[in-house]
């Protein structure tokens, strides 16, 4: 019989269940400290939220010089004004603070590229107007909690209340978790950054699926084995399937942050950081949660009828 690749041998007994208090009180503090990095300093957003005038400009003879273009755009009078070199040393990407409305934030474009002269190139201009930022944080909010609560009502019918409430706590934290992580770096938070946060809640929800459905098959299986034990045994038998999973997707989105340049920069970031929360999530937090709702265990014959 030829087994399945497995990078961890069989039999591997990890005492997940064990520190349990110890995760959970790592869980706890993380979000604390994530919901108050939301208020203070609070997040960095970017053009797409907090509204104004992104543009992208290439040097076209030689480096950029980020002194004398910071001095030429300061003296127009649009308020703060930030430099980034991104991808080389010609490239670079200027912020400029929203002025208003829509009209006047095509001004400051005109402005710009008018004191910058003709040894730069336009590449991108995108232009949000306050009202427009405003009403994508609610978007993106109510999107992100409706995201949430259907994949908490999926695991619900696909196995017990319990499986979905725990599934829901997991996604919360993994979702805080990543806020924090982006108010504690002062990283862009824009719509990539959004997106990669609905991403990180399926990822994570597709582990944690792989593991509740171990856990319902194995409680079929050891009618009689202690519920603590039981749901250990589960996270193991899955746990090379786990990590060869994270691996590679990790591999695939480590690529996307060294050369996949700046616009999406933010979003690989994130997806590494959600990689990383949503492993852990899926056997420290999901999981564990389950000691305490016990869902209910199926008797002899009802596992006797659901056998093929």
């Amino acid at each position: 019989m030829i087994r399945p690749l497995n990078f961890i041998p069989y039999n591997t007994n990890i005492q997940f269940i064990r520190v349990r208090k110890l995760t959970f009180a790592l869980s706890a503090a993380m979000c604390l400290l994530s919901a108050t990095l939301f208020f203070i300093p609070g997040l960095n957003y970017g053009i797409d939220f907090s509204g104004g005038v992104l543009i992208e400009a290439r040097a076209t003879q030689s480096d950029a010089d980020l002194g004398d273009m910071r001095g030429k755009l300061s003296a127009l009078g649009l308020g703060e004004i930030a430099l980034q070199d991104f991808g080389s040393t010609r490239d670079v990407l200027i912020r400029v603070q929203t002025q208003g409305n829509e009209k006047a934030d095509n001004a400051a474009v005109e402005t710009v590229r008018k004191a910058l002269g003709p040894g730069f190139e336009f590449r991108r201009t995108e232009v949000v107007g306050p009202k427009v930022g405003g009403e994508l944080v609610e978007a993106g909010t109510i999107a992100s909690i409706l995201a949430m609560l259907g994949i908490a009502v999926y695991v619900w019918f696909r196995f017990e209340w319990q499986f979905g409430v725990a599934a829901l706590v997991a996604t919360f934290h993994d979702v805080i978790a990543t806020v924090g992580f982006f108010g504690l770096l002062q990283l862009d938070f824009n719509l990539s950054t959004l997106a990669a946060v609905l991403t990180i809640a399926g990822y994570s929800i597709n582990d944690t699926v792989v593991v509740f459905d171990r856990i319902r098959e194995t409680m079929r299986k050891y009618k009689t084995m202690e519920f603590g034990a039981l749901i250990n045994r589960a996270i193991n038998d899955t746990l090379s399937r786990t990590i060869m999973t994270s691996s590679t997707t990790m591999l695939a989105v480590l690529a996307l942050v060294i050369f996949g340049g700046e616009v999406i920069r933010g979003f690989a970031i994130a997806m590494v950081w959600g990689i990383i929360v949503g492993t852990y999530s899926t056997m420290y937090v999901a999981a564990p949660l389950l000691l305490y709702m016990r869902p209910a265990r199926p008797t002899e014959s009802a596992a006797a009828a659901a056998t093929p």
